[in-house]
């Protein structure tokens, strides 16, 4: 009965040599979004960076809307990432508390494939399925 109770706690979670597999993807793709994220906040600190400082007055009006635009779209993609490098930092917690993997909703493992491909999913498909059709 014993042999029979720790497979099945097995077959609940992945190996730890699987975890260590999804550690390392999870490590390289968060050192990138943070490269990525820092290169962001540089530019919005410092958005005429790229300018030559010679444009007359009469095109300063439509370069304020345009740059303007642009800002707002790199403050909501900084967003964007911060958000996708605390969703990685979450999943890594997941793998050190063994629980990376398992579904939030069904209990059930996510496929490996799914989990390589979105590393911080915590819904497996059908999960995120029925997720969809009941909206």
């Amino acid at each position: 009965m014993v042999k029979k109770k720790e497979e099945n706690i097995e077959s609940t979670r992945y190996s730890d040599a699987d975890l260590q597999e999804f550690k390392q993807l999870i490590m390289g793709k968060l050192e990138s979004a943070k490269d990525e994220f820092t290169k962001m906040q540089k530019t919005i600190q410092n958005p005429n960076e790229n300018g030559d400082g010679n444009t007359s007055n009469q095109y300063l009006t439509l370069d304020d809307g345009a740059s303007t635009f642009e800002k707002e779209n790199l403050n909501q993609l900084a967003a964007r990432q911060k958000k996708f490098i605390d969703n990685l930092i979450a999943a890594l917690t997941r793998i050190e508390n063994k629980t990376y993997g398992i579904c939030r909703v069904t209990g059930k493992l996510i496929q490996k494939e799914r989990l390589m491909a979105v590393p911080h999913a915590t819904l497996s498909m059908e999960a995120k399925l029925n997720q969809y059709k009941n909206k």
